[in-house]
């Protein structure tokens, strides 16, 4: 789990995560050996998040080969059209599944 921050990686190593690194560069140096990205849609937007996700960032998550789950949180002034408005636990829910289908539980890609 790599993560721009460290809540944003404390919150996937209690989720499950095996291992986990936080900041620009493990963000950019994962993208590229990930199996599936997820976040909220900001991570594609330089700059988004009040500044945490840097150019560097963005263009790590946006050029990378793997699959990406994004959840639409309409913050920092980005608006999503077309989706319909849901709890977060609702968009985490359907997120989970789609993570599912891609890297089933129980496989692992080391």
């Amino acid at each position: 789990a790599a993560g721009a921050n460290s809540a944003a990686t404390s919150a996937m190593l209690k989720a499950g995560a095996s291992a986990g690194a936080t900041g620009e560069n493990a963000v950019v140096y994962n993208c590229g050996r990930a199996d599936v990205i997820t976040g909220p849609a900001g991570i594609l937007l330089a700059n988004a998040m009040f500044g945490e996700i840097s150019p560097a960032m963005a263009r790590a998550v946006s050029e990378s080969a793997c699959p990406k789950v994004l959840i639409p949180v309409q913050k920092c002034h980005l608006q999503m059209a077309g989706v319909a408005e849901l709890p977060l636990a609702r968009y985490l829910e359907d997120a989970v599944a789609r993570i599912s289908a891609i890297c089933p539980p129980g496989e692992s890609a080391e």
